[in-house]
């Protein structure tokens, strides 16, 4: 099969694995998957499959994605350490995730910083950024080499200004960003105002939606399946069009979490944000005095460090599915994303 040529004004549609993870899928279900979808990409997030670290599974990766004409990205996960002592093992890891990145055929590996804002090393954002910056100069030359760069996430840890100021120092040759609009609200700030910040950084985008509603506790935030919370993706992809340059776009919905409540009105969270901006928040507060809380049937089962309970299993894994090709139907009818599927119409 023939991969889809990306037509002037059109981006091709992918998803990121990840959001089908109960269901356990080998790399090859996966790929498949996609290809029934009729799909442009996929991204293979945090693969499940037994030949993950196998160098034989990833050239068979790589050759079984060209035949279905897929694109694919991959690529690892934290890279910050507890400790500087910690940083050379992560560099170790992180040239590992190159060469598997690599092998598969992937333009960028995936890195973020750490899991959210509670989880980020002792210290301040700025030692943040010098560590990352010494590790991602440890790996310049297999980068180069390799023709890729560094996807770094932006996830639930730095706000869209810090993450731009990190990507500025980083230099463009080797880091770009992997651009997520599910993390922005988790940092309180509007994913449309993340967006517009860091889309010209961008070398892949994940669109994953939310809620955001004012609660007596501060602001509650859920995920919730594409084109269904208050986040507006036609601007978003209005903007994704004009200041980002030949990304794909993956569905990414990770549903089944209950509602987070940011506690603005406690002093002590807001320690965590010493150089907040008064501008960008009072636009997310905004967002949250325009939302209110889901009201679509959803199993609230994916708890964070515990497994689904086998009761529910079923049920998860059913949801995770509808919810993504629930999603693909949304980017392409409302967004107009997507490009090998119009040949079937």
């Amino acid at each position: 099969m023939a991969a889809a040529a990306a037509l002037p004004g059109m981006i091709p549609l992918g998803i990121n694995t990840y959001c089908l993870r109960s269901l356990r899928w080998t790399d090859a279900q996966l790929l498949d998957y996609c290809a029934q979808l009729q799909l442009d990409a996929i991204f293979l997030q945090d693969s499940a499959d037994p030949g993950r670290y196998d160098s034989a599974h990833w050239a068979w990766v790589r050759g079984r994605a060209k035949e279905l004409g897929l694109h694919l990205e991959t690529g690892g996960g934290v890279i910050l350490p507890r400790t500087p002592a910690g940083i050379p093992d992560e560099i170790t890891k992180l040239r590992r995730e190159i060469e598997r990145a690599r092998a598969m055929g992937s333009p960028l590996v995936r890195a973020l910083l750490a899991s959210d804002r509670a989880h980020l090393p002792p210290g301040s954002i700025a030692q943040h950024t010098e560590t990352a910056l010494a590790i991602f100069r440890a790996v310049r030359t297999e980068l180069l080499d390799a023709g890729m760069k560094i996807g770094l996430e932006y996830h639930k840890d730095l706000q869209a200004w810090e993450m731009q100021r990190l990507l500025e120092a980083a230099g463009r040759e080797t880091v770009g960003c992997y651009l997520d609009t599910g993390n922005p609200v988790f940092v309180m700030e509007d994913p449309l105002h993340a967006v517009e910040v860091l889309a010209p950084y961008a070398i892949t985008v994940h669109l994953r939606d939310s809620v955001v509603y004012e609660h007596p506790r501060g602001i509650a935030v859920q995920w919730v399946p594409l084109g269904e919370g208050n986040v507006d993706f036609p601007k978003i992809v209005a903007t994704v069009r004009a200041r980002a340059t030949g990304v794909h776009l993956f569905v990414k919905p990770i549903t089944g979490r209950p509602p987070e409540v940011l506690p603005i009105y406690d002093p002590a969270y807001w320690e965590r944000f010493p150089e907040a901006r008064a501008r960008d928040f009072v636009r997310f507060l905004a967002l949250a005095k325009r939302g209110g809380p889901y009201e679509g049937h959803v199993v609230t089962e994916d708890l964070y460090g515990k497994p689904v309970a086998p009761q529910f299993l079923s049920a998860v894994q059913y949801q995770q599915r509808d919810h993504v090709e629930r999603g693909v139907a949304y980017a392409r009818k409302t967004l107009g994303l997507g490009i090998r599927h119009r040949a079937s119409k």
